[in-house]
């Protein structure tokens, strides 16, 4: 069914604390934490909106969004204002009263002023710290055809997967009948037994009905003002409310989705992509991930002494971006952002170093995320010994080391 970029306004959920993800969130807000070398997690829904032809964004600001907004204004500015395209932060207002953002729902009814000005038909609502590719057109046409005041994008994911997150109670049309928050027992897909639909945080709302029901849910003081937990389980309840089952085109197998609110998550994202045939496809013409780019040279590697204990620089199974030097060390599935440099005799092993970080000669890193512009002294060994690196550094419960600006060298 045909839609009209004119009729769709999106608005990306930016203010968070990601608090799970701390210490890479003491200076910055979650979706501007860098991700898979170049990128910060914030460009997979910008992309996926551009990409979509959606071209009119507002992202909702609140904590540390300084990083945010510049990275915004550096990367994002290239659309037309003449044809009344943009992407630019909205921090909060305060039209309606002196409070912060008290929820999803509330950050959308804080902002209405500026939401209505645009005249939109309909608004899609997204979350700016997950990775993902998806067509929004699709969604917004299922939304349409179903004649839906309401849809929400979801996942199949393995029973036993799903007490992780929001599970979507579906009837077999694909409506939805209720929702159970990190539930011990998940609700299952009908006549599927061992899947479950989880939400993800991507709504698409009719305007009318989002502005009645977010009038309610202010005056209602028992409210956490969230939309999962609140607004649209209450309009399930009496308006017509359903599931878009997020599937690859091609496979029809659930799509690749993944939430990086946890350090641990967030590793295990970044070394999808260093796998030979990774799921998430950065290399995809068809659906280009923008960002901001930079001025960096090429990436270099030096010294080709492989004999009698010389220096190789080499990388392997790993993202290298521009500016990095692999000066006589050794990288192996890893992600370097812009400008890293890995000296003689090292080995980088499993590791996400950001930019403008050095190794220093002979060091041996292991399972370590490395914050922007930290230099690791020579000799260094760290990754391999967590009771000794949790002495100077933050190790997550499975063994990731992270080593940020506060971290004694």
């Amino acid at each position: 069914m045909h839609w009209s970029i004119r009729e769709v306004l999106a608005v990306v959920m930016a203010g968070g604390k990601g608090s799970r993800l701390y210490p890479l969130t003491e200076d910055r807000a979650k979706p501007a934490v860098p991700f898979g070398g170049k990128y910060r997690i914030v460009d997979f829904t910008l992309s996926n909106c551009i990409n979509s032809g959606i071209k009119k964004v507002f992202v909702l600001t609140q904590y540390k969004s300084y990083s945010l907004e510049r990275h915004i204004r550096l990367g994002w500015g290239f659309l037309s204002h003449e044809l009344h395209e943009f992407v630019v932060p909205l921090p909060p207002q305060q039209r309606i009263d002196e409070s912060w953002y008290r929820g999803t729902a509330d950050a959308i009814y804080q902002n209405l002023y500026s939401i209505l000005r645009e005249d939109p038909r309909f608004l899609l609502v997204l979350s700016g710290d997950h990775i993902y590719k998806m067509d929004y057109g699709e969604l917004i046409r299922f939304h349409k055809a179903k004649k839906a005041d309401v849809t929400v994008a979801a996942l199949e994911v393995e029973k036993y997967e799903a007490g992780h997150f929001g599970v979507i109670q579906v009837d077999k049309k694909g409506r939805i009948m209720g929702f159970q928050e990190k539930p011990k027992k998940p609700q299952t897909i009908p006549d599927e037994p061992d899947k479950c639909l989880i939400s993800l945080g991507v709504y698409v709302f009719n305007i009318p009905s989002l502005v009645e029901q977010l009038k309610k849910d202010a005056d209602d003081e028992r409210s956490e003002h969230d939309f999962g937990k609140n607004v649209i389980p209450k309009m399930a309840k009496d308006l017509a409310v359903y599931a878009y089952n997020f599937k690859e085109k091609k496979t029809r197998r659930a799509a690749y989705w993944r939430d990086v609110g946890t350090l641990d998550a967030y590793w295990e994202a970044n070394m999808d992509l260093v796998s030979v045939s990774p799921v998430c496809n950065l290399y995809d013409p068809d659906w280009p991930i923008r960002t901001f780019q930079g001025l960096e040279p090429p990436a270099k590697f030096v010294f080709a002494q492989e004999f009698a204990g010389g220096r190789m620089g080499v990388a392997l199974d790993s993202v290298v971006c521009g500016g990095c030097i692999i000066s006589g060390g050794r990288v192996q599935n890893s992600v370097l952002s812009p400008n890293v440099r890995v000296n003689s005799f090292c080995n980088i092993y499993q590791s996400v170093i950001m930019e403008n970080a050095e190794i220093g000669r002979n060091s041996q890193i292991k399972k370590t995320i490395i914050e922007k512009g930290i230099k690791i002294p020579p000799n260094s060994i760290i990754g391999y010994h967590a009771d000794e690196d949790a002495k100077h550094f933050h190790v997550t419960e499975s063994g990731i080391t992270v080593v940020t600006k506060n971290a004694v060298l």
